[in-house]
């Protein structure tokens, strides 16, 4: 009797492992990019960490690119295949068939910071201004304030690409450049450097198109159900964040590599106010990105919003349920 109970718990035993590795199996492999530590890009970490991309077939390797333009150039090249960025309309007008699926910014969350001596925006010419690098979000928003301001590029103010968060801190740190943006996650460290808090780019109310769930058409014609699958991750991963500020805030910590809690706070609360639950791209957005563009892309005057966009995975979450579904399963005040 002994010996056939035995046998029982290992055919039991057996089974369960035969089918867990059958699902670990079945689970799809890809990656997925994103170029900054900031919260927006939050929704790729949670929907790792929190088995969300799981949930939907996919096992998901987020990749850190360091920065919109080494982002947009991986893309471009097909690994990852799916990257967060909110580069597409320039790679676009450069003959890249890149589109957006999703979006979860429209204002620039993109605060100036400038060296001690410097008390005033008009002060920045002539002056050193950091960006990430050509092409990505920080240059837009520097193209949006000095437009602001008056202030002309390359003849009054030197734009100076300097790389991420980390390294624009340690180049004003340095003195090698007299300002630069940090968001609402990178703000608290330069706040502490004793840096001058000028002003919110946001604050000019500007619409645009930044960051967003971006891909390939040709990718989608040959992998929509893994796009459409990546994308019920990434949006169940908002709801998640809304509902579960703890979890969220560890998630955070992890992949912005501190357990600085004012920074986490900061965080979770520019996520709060600036994260559309339905991450549908902005037309006015990417026209305004458009007219911007077009003094040095003098073929953005040729281009319409709606080609940059496919709304058709949004549209069909939409006529599925998925939002309603989402937010009875994430109730929030």
């Amino acid at each position: 009797m002994k010996k056939l109970l035995a046998l029982l718990v290992i055919l039991v035993l057996f089974h369960f492992s035969a089918a867990n590795q059958t699902s670990a199996q079945a689970l799809k492999r890809i990656r997925i990019g994103y170029p900054s530590l900031s919260f927006r890009q939050s929704n790729v970490w949670v929907a790792k960490e929190m088995g969300l991309f799981a949930k939907y077939g996919l096992e998901v390797e987020p990749i850190f690119l360091r920065g919109g333009q080494m982002a947009t150039q991986a893309l471009v090249a097909g690994d990852p295949p799916i990257v967060n960025i909110g580069t597409v309309v320039q790679a676009s007008l450069q003959g890249y068939n890149l589109v957006l699926v999703a979006a979860v910014e429209t204002k620039y969350d993109q605060i100036v910071f400038a060296r001690k001596g410097i008390n005033k925006l008009e002060e920045l010419k002539g002056k050193k201004f950091g960006i990430s690098g050509y092409g990505s979000a920080t240059h837009n928003a520097a193209n949006i304030l000095f437009q602001h301001l008056n202030i002309e590029i390359n003849k009054e103010v030197a734009l100076v690409p300097t790389g991420p968060d980390a390294e624009r801190l340690g180049a004003m740190l340095a003195g090698r450049i007299d300002a630069t943006f940090f968001t609402s996650s990178a703000a608290a460290p330069a706040r502490k450097s004793g840096f001058n808090e000028l002003f919110s780019v946001a604050d000019l109310g500007v619409e645009v198109q930044g960051n967003g769930f971006a891909t390939s058409r040709g990718y989608i014609a040959s992998n929509r159900d893994t796009v459409k699958n990546a994308l019920k991750g990434f949006v169940e991963a908002i709801y998640f964040v809304f509902a579960n500020k703890k979890e969220a805030q560890r998630v955070f910590a992890k992949y912005m590599r501190t357990n600085d809690q004012e920074m986490l706070e900061d965080s979770y609360n520019g996520y709060i106010k600036w994260i559309p639950k339905k991450p549908y791209p902005t037309l006015k957005g990417i026209q305004y990105m458009l007219d911007l563009i077009a003094p040095t892309l003098p073929q953005a005057k040729n281009f319409k919003p709606e080609q940059f966009v496919d709304l058709s995975f949004l549209q069909e979450l939409e006529k599925e349920g998925f939002f309603t579904e989402m937010a009875k399963r994430y109730p929030t005040k």
